[in-house]
């Protein structure tokens, strides 16, 4: 019995390992490409490093490409700050308050979840377009600032995760209602906080619809935009967009090597106390 069980385990670790393989491998492929030229990466499909990552790499500099990672940086910090902080607070409310009107709100939310955002991209515009916020970074801050699924995962996650007895002892102790919230509930839904946050990151991050048709000035271009813009006058230096997407996946690496072990339970919910 102890072999076939030893032999169960290894044939899931052989097969996760395999998996893995084959996820990583488009992103290994995507670094290798961006070292060719255009001409090699016309041949087809490389699987080993080329020899022009320094011509691509002055190819990416000279388009302001810092800039850009500056700018999508700060707009993604921003949101996802914003976004996770208001998430957690009306989740928080529409979890363990009782107040008027609490039901509309929760069935807002739930209708919100199910239109798509495409659908109020005009009247957005609009809007923007009004309020002189055109060609800034805030019309790709704002959406992400406030998000309906944020509202909607954090209440789940309080629901299930903060018990009302906690909140009620806090109370009893002369807690106030900020204290309460941010020394007792935060340390309770901690992954799940990591969770949104990431996701709103991932998304502001990646978008580019928004930033498109908002903005027109390349001093406010994000690293979508400034991907899409490298183009030579007769021809696309595909190569060089390659590394350029490369280079701009980077933060989001980062993010979730840091955080996958709070993303990991914040997606599996139950016990995520902190």
């Amino acid at each position: 019995m102890k072999k076939i069980k030893l032999k169960k385990g290894w044939g899931t670790t052989i097969f996760l390992f395999v998996l893995a393989a084959f996820t990583i491998l488009p992103y290994y492929i995507m670094i290798c490409m961006g070292t060719h030229t255009n001409a090699e990466l016309f041949r087809g499909v490389t699987m080993f490093p080329g020899c022009a990552l320094w011509d691509n790499l002055k190819t990416v500099a000279s388009s302001s490409m810092g800039r850009f990672y500056i700018n999508s940086l700060i707009a993604s910090t921003v949101a996802t700050f914003v976004g996770t902080m208001t998430s957690a607070m009306a989740g928080f409310a529409l979890s363990k308050y009782r107040f008027k009107g609490r039901e509309f709100y929760i069935n807002a939310i739930m209708v919100l979840l199910m239109v798509p955002s495409q659908i109020s991209l005009i009247a957005y515009v609009v809007e923007m377009r009004e309020m002189g916020l055109m060609n800034t970074l805030w019309p790709v801050i704002i959406p992400f600032s406030y998000s309906a699924f944020g509202v909607y995962w954090m209440k789940q996650s309080i629901d299930g995760s903060v018990p009302n007895e906690v909140i009620e002892s806090a109370r009893i102790d002369g807690a106030s209602e900020g204290r309460l919230f941010f020394s007792i509930v935060i340390p309770y839904i901690r992954p799940a906080i990591v969770t949104i946050a990431l996701l709103l990151f991932l998304w502001s991050w990646n978008s580019y619809l928004l930033p498109l048709i908002t903005i027109n000035d390349m001093d406010w271009y994000t690293v979508p935009l400034g991907v899409a813009m490298l183009n030579g006058m007769y021809t696309t230096d595909y190569a060089a967009k390659i590394l350029a997407l490369t280079v701009g996946t980077f933060p989001l690496i980062i993010m979730f090597i840091f955080g996958s072990k709070y993303f990991l339970r914040g997606l599996t919910g139950g016990d995520i106390k902190g």
